[in-house]
């Protein structure tokens, strides 16, 4: 039987301001990415967030970004691999404390944005991510691109990892996300998007924008909280993939 987790990005409001549906999210995911405060999110959304997490059993997550709130975290930032490791340790710190406070704990690191799509390429970055990640808790799951650096350095250390793939996005034949600047880069019929996701899934392959499939390893699926349409494609993607036969479950309960 194939088994894959669903994840989604939440805790992204900060002060007065309000993004994604993250409460009616949480009936159709399994795990969630936390904002730390750093790209976005706040103290009390990330308490929030995980009070709602536990209530509706949704594993916690940390998501760890840049400091760049204006630029949500998806500017590239110049920073060496010991900045790197400090910047992953504080704010899986925060997170930390806000899931033991509410009786919880979390089960995954995930990476955001621009940081993210660095350690995909960057080993001395993914390994100092992975050592970050190791140091504070070496029983969490570290979330990265499927056959991307920050996976293979998770698995160097002695992490267990997730290889991640992308729903709503398009690939390359390197195995690369299309950069978002292409307008191609964002797949927004969600038909397509479940056919791609189902096919990696359980045949390990997805159809590259050069026609070419490439291999891939699907342990986690992302979804993206803040479209216009996020909660109809988080319902819709839940139950395409049941009715396909695929269990949908929390990563940290099947995850060896």
């Amino acid at each position: 039987m194939h088994i894959v987790d669903l994840n989604c990005d939440m805790g992204e409001s900060f002060g007065a301001y309000k993004m994604g549906r993250d409460e009616e999210i949480l009936d159709y995911v399994t795990s969630a990415n936390i904002a730390c405060g750093f790209h976005a999110g706040d103290p009390s959304t990330m308490r929030k967030t995980i009070r709602m997490c536990l209530d509706k059993d949704v594993a916690i997550g940390a998501h760890p970004g840049f400091q760049d709130l204006a630029g949500f975290g998806r500017r590239e930032m110049s920073i060496t691999p010991e900045e790197a490791y400090d910047l992953v340790v504080y704010q899986i710190g925060a997170i930390s404390a806000f899931a033991m406070a509410e009786g919880g704990r979390v089960q995954h690191v995930k990476p955001h944005g621009a940081l993210y799509n660095m350690a995909i390429k960057d080993l001395a970055l993914a390994e100092a991510i992975a050592e970050a990640v190791y140091n504070v808790d070496p029983e969490m799951i570290l979330f990265g691109l499927a056959g991307g650096e920050l996976v293979a350095a998770g698995e160097k250390i002695g992490l267990r990892t997730a290889s991640e793939v992308f729903s709503d996005r398009t690939y390359q034949q390197d195995g690369s996300l299309t950069s978002r600047r292409e307008k191609d880069a964002l797949i927004k019929n969600h038909e397509v998007a479940i056919s791609q996701v189902i096919r990696m899934v359980k045949e390990g392959k997805v159809l590259s924008r050069q026609g070419v499939d490439v291999p891939i390893k699907a342990d986690t699926v992302c979804i993206h909280g803040d479209g216009e349409r996020a909660l109809d494609f988080a319902r819709y993607i839940s139950a395409a993939l049941r009715e396909s036969g695929v269990l949908v479950g929390r990563i940290g309960d099947y995850l060896k």
